[in-house]
């Protein structure tokens, strides 16, 4: 049978997502901690591959078994043999057809920013940081030129392996809560570095570097060198895949203090 899980994680101490001869990447010890409950070797395949330092409230993975365990036992026993930083939210049997990655229709990612001139402590390793002032209007004027499906060929890292850099980025909302903006980005996928790189350019603007219209010079480019600086993971979060109305998941109850619903 096929199963689906609903995974959060704090990808501060990890090497990314995807398996690598370290052992110490999220897929390596759910991996493990599933061959301890199943009793076998397992192997999963995740919505997103985060890099090292990302994190996710609400990633999807799938593996496939011949046992037979209680959906709990998917969750509490596997979260029995993981880190404190990596939790199952909810495991659900699935129909064969179902893939994690390729029966996705959507991505949404969220970006934590503190604003302010002293860096983060408590949040340290869980937020960004930009410490002179930001212009949320002129943010905003900027995102709104990223939406629709765009060639993101400037925005990607050189490491990146997708084959086309056409992606249909559906929707950027960027809010300001106290001293912390949140930037959220959806669409149908996203290309390695992609959001980082975003967020770096939307700061820029921000910041009275660049004017809004700079985003869509930079876009039409399609030159990684005349955007900004990747910035960095630490407050990067997978928040949500979108699949089709067949497939009904649970909701990912840990996402919801991180980002307040209040808007100023």
């Amino acid at each position: 049978m096929r199963i689906a899980l609903g995974i959060a994680y704090d990808g501060t101490d990890f090497d990314g997502w995807q398996s690598q001869p370290t052992g110490n990447t999220v897929q390596d010890h759910v991996e493990r901690a599933l061959a301890n409950v199943a009793q076998h070797p397992v192997r999963i395949t995740a919505a997103g591959r985060t890099d090292a330092g990302v994190h996710a409230m609400a990633q999807v993975a799938h593996f496939d078994t011949e046992v037979s365990r209680p959906d709990s036992a998917w969750v509490r026993g596997v979260n029995a043999h993981l880190p404190g930083a990596i939790a199952v939210q909810w495991a659900l049997p699935v129909e064969g057809n179902f893939h994690a990655r390729f029966s996705a229709t959507s991505r949404t990612y969220r970006y934590l920013l503190l604003n302010h001139p002293v860096r983060p402590s408590i949040l340290a390793h869980r937020t960004g940081w930009f410490h002179a002032p930001l212009d949320l209007e002129s943010m905003r004027a900027a995102a709104g030129k990223l939406v629709g499906e765009q060639n993101f060929n400037a925005f990607r890292s050189s490491q990146c392996q997708a084959k086309s850099p056409i992606r249909t980025m559906r929707n950027i909302s960027i809010t300001r809560h106290g001293n912390y903006f949140v930037y959220t980005f959806s669409a149908n996928a996203f290309l390695h570095h992609m959001v980082r790189n975003l967020v770096g350019c939307l700061v820029y603007v921000g910041n009275g570097k660049h004017p809004p219209d700079w985003v869509t010079d930079v876009l039409s480019s399609r030159d990684r060198g005349r955007c900004a600086p990747t910035f960095a993971p630490d407050g990067l979060y997978l928040s949500g895949v979108g699949y089709g109305e067949c497939f009904q998941f649970p909701e990912f109850s840990q996402a919801i203090p991180l980002f307040p619903a209040e808007v100023e």
